[in-house]
């Protein structure tokens, strides 16, 4: 089926959110008999009803005036310290990967991993646009963020940040992200950003850092989640004891059930 790809032999959709239809019965088991483990499909993206999966996004631009003074604050500090532009993907190649490897490794869930080949092979994959991160003093790559687009919303994909500079007090990412607003929500007039969906790993805490300081919220939708015959029996054994589960990626398909049903 069109716009639909396997990611973590998952298969998900790849066009914006909100243009996500329902699957049938069929279309579900049509993408399970070209692989994979399992189809999540969500539907009815910013419906009214408080559910259990959601996006983050954010769909006003107000500058700073929307901001507090701490967040302004720490914006024009990441602004005396930082350049923040648009890339093309070559410099990206070429310098990125030790930057996303040495994110991974500060991530708190240690459930992540990514070659170098793997990277590279990513960043052909969709049609980004591609954020750089430049330290001001020595002019170097210290942070990137891909960004997905479509024809009138985007989602923040991939990013990565040298640990030490997320450390240091220079908040390089309160001056990413309000570049990145301002140009897609102000410049382009995009009906929406977006920084993806409800994490089923929790690797990250980003979603709570752009609603506490960006102003982002949670746009509800509909989860549905169909397996492949064997899988299915085994979330059903596997279930009921799905707190004392310490595998990762066990315990990741738990949740998402957990989440399908309204209990988590």
């Amino acid at each position: 089926m069109p716009n639909y790809h396997l990611y973590r032999k998952a298969w998900r959709f790849s066009g914006a959110p909100h243009e996500e239809p329902k699957l049938n019965k069929e279309e579900k088991k049509a993408l399970l008999k070209q692989g994979g483990l399992l189809v999540r499909n969500t539907y009815d993206f910013d419906c009214h009803e408080e559910t259990s999966f959601w996006y983050i996004i954010k769909d006003r631009f107000g500058d700073m005036e929307e901001l507090s003074p701490r967040v302004r604050n720490k914006i024009r500090h990441a602004q005396n310290s930082f350049n923040y532009r648009l890339i093309d993907q070559a410099l990206l190649k070429e310098n990125g990967y030790p930057i996303i490897a040495e994110t991974y490794a500060d991530y708190a869930v240690k459930d992540r991993t990514m070659s170098e080949e793997i990277f590279k092979y990513y960043l052909d994959q969709y049609e980004f646009d591609y954020w750089g991160v430049f330290d001001k003093e020595s002019a170097e790559l210290v942070g990137f963020s891909c960004v997905r687009r479509w024809n009138d919303s985007c989602e923040y994909d991939l990013s990565g940040l040298r640990p030490r500079y997320k450390y240091n007090g220079s908040y390089p990412y309160y001056g990413l992200y309000h570049a990145m607003n301002q140009y897609y929500l102000q410049e382009r007039g995009f009906r929406y950003v977006s920084d993806g969906s409800r994490s089923i790993t929790e690797h990250s805490h980003i979603h709570e850092f752009l609603t506490q300081n960006f102003n982002f919220r949670k746009a509800y939708c509909k989860l549905e989640v169909h397996y492949q015959w064997w899988m299915k029996m085994a979330v059903k054994l596997l279930y009921s004891f799905r707190k004392m589960i310490k595998n990762p990626n066990v315990k990741a398909v738990l949740m998402m059930e957990a989440m399908q049903h309204g209990e988590a």
